[in-house]
């Protein structure tokens, strides 16, 4: 985890201390008779002590929490900065003395102890709070890093598992039409080929167009009517405008491919998938025909789109079974948010 540098604006630093510097001349300023060289001293001596709290803390304060792994309040630390901060005041204000030799130097040298321990204890507990918020800052935004990298992850992983799936099933087709001396054979293999070419061409895209989306569809249901001729019809009502949306990759191929997995595809009970939009949706529709059968599901066709659609819109698909057909209802993209 990089840490972002715990930072404090320097015009924050020096207008504070300054400021801090004149306010401690008024009461010099408005005595009977004022004495002005003693007036700017002591606003030099509160001036710099400032400033060293400042620095003194903001340099102390994530060191000792890295070298302690203390994110409290660090009292050690506080007690580091008043003693430090005592034995420079007495220096300062000792100074001070030696340059103006009838200043008071015991009840001085008190009023600046007691300044400088009020100054280092409002400073030291505004650094500890500015610091506190910093590193939490950091820490969501590392959690929040975290897991984007993580979704993005599963993301890339869900992509990848569409391939996979989509040639265990194809390789089986191909089986059974070389098992049968299918003379479409042929032309399956090289529509399968142009189909894999497109594939490699659009796997690294979260969205493709609705209307590239239909392609790859076509080129399926070429590869799937070389197995079950007219089993099988796809019938389009998608307005023009709507082809104009995205999609993410293959999700049109991949509910095909589960209404046959879970239906009966025959030439005597033929299946028709109907693809339309309805209420700012697009619907993928089929009667159910159930097998008696249904082949064994990895649940990766769905699942997978599900998650995709949590991944770029956070919203889930919509799934509806009423006993006559069943349905799955896509959001419609209109904004094209690869990355």
């Amino acid at each position: 985890m990089v840490q972002k540098t715990f930072r404090v604006s320097a015009v924050i630093v020096w207008l504070s201390s300054l400021s801090l510097g004149i306010l401690t001349t008024v009461p010099k300023i408005a005595e009977k008779h004022p004495n002005g060289f003693e007036a700017i001293t002591s606003a030099l001596i509160t001036t710099s002590f400032t400033l060293f709290v400042w620095y003194f803390n903001i340099y102390s304060l994530p060191k000792f929490t890295r070298e302690h792994s203390s994110s409290g309040f660090s009292y050690p630390l506080l007690f580091r900065s008043v003693a430090i901060g005592l034995v420079l005041m007495f220096l300062m204000v000792g100074a001070q003395k030696l340059t103006i030799p009838s200043l008071d130097f015991g009840p001085v040298v008190l009023m600046f102890e007691v300044r400088g321990i009020m100054i280092n204890l409002i400073f030291y507990m505004l650094l500890h709070l500015l610091y506190q918020t910093h590193r939490n800052q950091q820490v969501i935004l590392e959690l929040e890093r975290s897991k984007a990298d993580n979704l993005g992850a599963q993301y890339e992983l869900l992509k990848q598992q569409v391939n996979p799936h989509f040639l265990f099933n194809s390789l089986s087709t191909l089986k059974s039409m070389v098992e049968l001396e299918d003379k479409n054979s042929v032309d399956f293999i090289l529509k399968l080929s142009d189909f894999y070419r497109f594939t490699l061409e659009n796997r690294k895209l979260d969205l493709i167009s609705l209307s590239e989306e239909t392609e790859i569809l076509d080129a399926y249901m070429y590869l799937l009517k070389a197995r079950f001729e007219e089993g099988i019809e796809l019938e389009y009502r998608i307005p023009d405008d709507v082809y104009r949306t995205w999609i993410p990759p293959f999700t049109l191929q991949l509910l095909v491919e589960n209404c046959i997995k879970h239906n009966v595809v025959s030439l005597d009970k033929p299946l028709l998938i109907s693809i339309y939009e309805e209420n700012g949706l697009l619907v993928i529709e089929n009667p159910l025909q159930l097998k008696k059968n249904p082949e064994h599901s990895t649940e990766v066709g769905l699942d997978n789109i599900n998650r995709r659609y949590f991944h770029l819109l956070n919203q889930k698909v919509q799934i509806e079974n009423d006993q006559e057909y069943f349905r799955v209802k896509l959001p419609l993209i209109h904004e094209n948010r690869n990355h």
